[in-house]
Formats: C-alpha cells, structure tokens, sequence
C-alpha cells in the first residue's frame, strides 16, 4: 500500500496507511515519537489482511511521515490528530489499539467519540505519563531547565537521537489528565502490560484500571517489557482482538 496524506486545516499533513475491510475496523495509535511501521503495527496489519477487517495506521503531527516539528507536538495536539483520523478517515464503528502515549490518545479519542469507539486494546499504556512518569520523576535541575529553556533532552532507550521534552508537552499534558478521577468509558477494556516495562510501571496500569468505570479486564506479562513485541506478545495482542470482536 501506498502511503496517503490527510490534509489538516493548519496545512500540516497526516500521513496515513489504509486497509479496506470489514468493520468495525481497527485504528493504530502509536507511542511517543514512534511510527506506523513498528513491529506491532505490522503485525496488525497481517491480523486484519488474514480476517478481512479495516485497518488503519497513521503517524502523528511531528512523527514519521506526518509533517510538523515534533517539538511543537501535544498530548491535544496529537489527540486532535486521531480525531480528524475517526472523523474524516473511518466510516461505521471502531477498535482503537493504542501502545504507551497511544494508550493515553485511544482513551481521550473514546471520551470524544463515544459513538464511534467501540472498544480499546491498550498495551502498556501511558495516560498522564508526562506528569506522572516524567515531570515527577525529574530532578529539580532538569525541570528548571525545561521551564527556563523551554527544553530538555532526555536520553532515549531506543534509538540514538535523544527526546526533546519541552515545557509546552508538560503544560498541555497537565489538560489531559485522566488518573484523577473516574474514567467514564463504557466500551470493553483490554489491556496488556509487562511487570518489567521500566517505562511505565504495571501499577501505573493497575492506577488505570482502578479509574475506569466500565469492566476493563488487565493480562500482567511477568517478564514483559515496555515494548511487548516478541512473538509471545504478539500472539496475545491478536488474541485480545478477537476476543474483542468476539465480545462487542
């Protein structure tokens, strides 16, 4: 398939993959500064071709393909992102699978679009990571620097390049809290989360499922980590799916 592009009002293009299916259909929400051409990504898309569903991927504004300064990027930014991707790209009812950030965009986008979210599928999700994960985490020098410079660079795991983290990501994520009070979601929870992810801590994942109002339902992978690719993991990632589509 040939990559598309998804015209924004502000001129910035989303770059985008679609499979034709049946529905409902799946949309991929990927983590922070990550792609559409991931290991679980691709695994998706054999899942949908082998099943016949719709699938979509696209990367975010300042991520991929997709246009834009990462730097200038937004938890709402992003969230606006996968909302012009359900409204404007997805017809009939959807499951949104969302990997770390991905997991905090699926659930703002289930919030705004009750009718058109049928489920989500959260692997090792990140919701309030940058206040929670991050900003608690750091030292009193590096948050000065990221509120008197405007930026930090925190080094990176998994890759060479290091991620800016920039005083605009931190307050805006402060608008997009969810783990403070009850999480209205309705629609059926899956979520899969490694005991050894150092990013996100399975009781962040534990915190999440105390929040939602609905029945989400929670697999601890004990020797999971944050990136939960490994064949074994992706067995349970379709496996989840068909559950899900077993079930709504």
């Amino acid at each position: 398939m040939a990559i598309e592009y998804l015209k924004q009002e502000d001129s910035e293009s989303i770059a985008y993959l679609k499979q034709d299916g049946s529905e409902p259909g799946i949309v991929w929400l990927g983590g922070f500064k990550s792609d559409m051409m991931g290991t679980k990504a691709e695994a998706l898309d054999v899942w949908a071709v082998e099943r016949g569903r719709t699938y979509l991927r696209f990367d975010y504004f300042g991520h991929g393909q997709s246009s834009g300064d990462f730097r200038a990027g937004t938890i709402s930014r992003w969230r606006d992102d996968a909302l012009n991707v359900l409204d404007r790209l997805c017809t009939g009812p959807q499951i949104l699978v969302g990997s770390s950030m991905g997991g905090w965009i699926a659930i703002l986008a289930a919030l705004a679009r009750p009718n058109k979210v049928k489920a989500l599928l959260l692997l090792a999700p990140a919701p309030d990571f940058t206040e929670a994960l991050m900003w608690a985490e750091m030292p009193d020098e590096v948050r000065h620097q990221i509120m008197e410079m405007g930026e930090w660079e925190r080094p990176s795991a998994y890759g060479e390049e290091p991620y800016p983290i920039t005083r605009k990501l931190i307050e805006d994520g402060r608008k997009n809290l969810l783990l403070g009070e009850p999480i209205a979601l309705s629609c059926p929870v899956r979520i899969l989360q490694g005991m050894e992810d150092p990013d996100v801590p399975w009781q962040h994942a534990m915190k999440l499922v105390e929040r939602i109002k609905g029945k989400p339902t929670i697999t601890l992978v004990k020797h999971g980590d944050h990136r939960l690719s490994t064949p074994e993991d992706l067995t349970r990632m379709r496996n989840a799916l068909d559950g899900l589509f077993s079930e709504i």
